[in-house]
């Protein structure tokens, strides 16, 4: 086995393993107690509002990535990489977009299931509280993880894969510049997730503190009041 074949082995090897590994955790934290009925009734009103939201959240991220994918194609396939790279200024231009798209599809996958898996482990946690708060924080802990061993693994072999694919073997300065790509389209749906992720929460907060007010009887907090 010669060092170029042992390197692929190793990395996507790698990233095979730390795909596992987030599903072993995903299993572990889907299969705790969902705790009571009311508990669950509660989670399930939740998991349908998150599921609806990054359902519409990542139908428009992906809508925008694509439009962004064609005009940085277009743009580079204007000017190109430079005199040194061996590829047309169009080659470079398609290949950078795919590299873009696939960068994209990498993180929106790792964000859409983390996500999903965390929102499903918040009822385990409040269950598994109620016995250890011990167990509570390992529920709490493998569930957030998911998300990040997904994306590390993802984009390492997404990396791996755009730099073999792309003759980095042979022709690596070429094949550097282009998987730019790859890490500028998971920067990308990761920034618009966060942001959408943030009002999302935010607005949650809001609703359940106005809910929780109006059932407690609190009055709400307005200027005259405060006066």
């Amino acid at each position: 086995m010669d060092n170029e074949t042992l390197y692929a082995v190793i990395i996507f090897g790698s990233g095979i393993i730390g795909i596992l590994f987030a599903l072993g955790m995903a299993r572990y934290v889907l299969s705790k107690d969902t705790g009571t009925p009311e508990m669950k009734d509660i989670a399930d009103t939740i998991y349908e509002g998150a599921v609806a939201y990054l359902n519409r959240q990542y139908i428009t991220i992906g809508a925008i990535a694509l439009v962004t994918a064609i005009v940085i194609g277009a743009l580079i396939s204007a000017v190109g990489l430079g005199e040194d790279v061996e590829i047309s200024a169009f080659g470079a231009g398609w290949r950078t977009s795919l590299a873009f798209l696939a960068g994209a599809l990498a993180s929106g996958i790792s964000g859409y299931i983390g996500m999903i898996v965390a929102v499903r482990s918040n009822i385990r946690t409040a269950a598994a509280a109620r016995r250890s708060l011990g167990e509570a924080l390992l529920v709490a802990l493998r569930g957030g993880a998911v998300s990040g061993f997904l994306i590390v693994a993802l984009s390492i072999m997404g990396v791996a894969g755009i730099f073999y694919l792309y003759n980095g073997a042979n022709d690596p300065a070429t094949a550097s510049r282009l998987i730019v790509g790859f890490g500028f389209g998971a920067s990308f749906v990761a920034l618009f997730a966060q942001l959408g992720g943030g009002i999302y929460t935010k607005a949650a907060d809001v609703g359940a503190d106005l809910v929780g007010k109006v059932e407690a009887g609190i009055p709400r907090m307005t200027r005259a009041t405060r006066r």
